[in-house]
């Protein structure tokens, strides 16, 4: 793995990070700076639920939508992504991996989602499901060897569909840091990835990529010693990537 840059269409390099630095941003906005991890979530979740509508353009009012979600920030993020798509009358189903094993705030995330018309179902109905697109967040950047139980029938599954698969921050399965992949993993037809893209998704696995901007202020990058452009985002709150080798 040598990649450690990527570039926006504008021209803009964008450093690439590590899990443990991405740990660490986190950490400091959550305990520091702020913002605080629902917001974050709100954030990456709106964005998500963006690139979905994007995707699908006139068709995403037909398109069975299938949100695959584990029970950690990742798996939040999703079911916010399936709040603000099943608001607007999108076709969706959140499958959560353990639904009572949900951490608090992607508890409360579910918990409005099903204030919505959206459909939720239990991971041993899903080859009843039949998706025009699927949602992967099932592992984000906690992901900690070879996905097992739910997690790996989810990952199985998605890999037997014809439909395309957008992954949140990473495809499931995938070491952020290096790339590599312990065992079952998602190949996403796109990847929308959160704050900074990680150093490990220069890889075939994550189809076009993109960044999306969760509100992280310049203050927690500085703390932690990553140098951000000023202009990373510009007037957009998502930017598309492409790897670039450093000189």
């Amino acid at each position: 793995m040598t990649t450690r840059i990527f570039v926006t269409n504008a021209g803009v390099e964008v450093p690439a990070i590590t899990t443990d630095q991405m740990r660490e941003v986190d950490r400091v906005a959550m305990e520091e700076v702020g913002p605080n991890l629902y917001q974050m979530m709100e954030n990456a979740g709106r964005n998500l639920a963006l690139t979905v509508l994007e995707t699908l353009m006139d068709d995403w009012t037909s398109t069975p939508i299938t949100v695959l979600a584990g029970t950690g920030g990742n798996g939040g993020g999703g079911v916010c992504a399936a709040r603000h798509l099943a608001n607007r009358g999108a076709d969706v189903t959140v499958v959560i991996t353990d639904p009572q094993g949900l951490a608090p705030v992607p508890k409360e995330q579910l918990d409005i989602y099903r204030g919505t018309p959206g459909k939720l179902t239990e991971a041993e109905a899903l080859d009843t499901l039949r998706p025009g697109l699927i949602i992967d967040a099932i592992i984000g950047y906690s992901l900690r060897g070879a996905p097992g139980g739910v997690a790996r029938r989810m990952i199985d599954w998605v890999g037997d569909q014809s439909a395309p698969a957008i992954s949140l921050d990473v495809p499931s399965g995938i070491d952020s840091t290096t790339g590599e992949a312990s065992g079952a993993h998602v190949r996403a037809a796109t990847t929308l990835t959160l704050a900074l893209p990680k150093t490990g998704l220069d890889t075939a696995t994550v189809g076009d990529l993109w960044l999306a901007d969760i509100g992280i202020p310049y203050e927690v990058y500085r703390r932690v010693g990553i140098d951000v452009p000023a202009s990373l985002f510009g007037d957009r709150f998502r930017v598309a990537l492409r790897p670039t080798i450093p000189d």
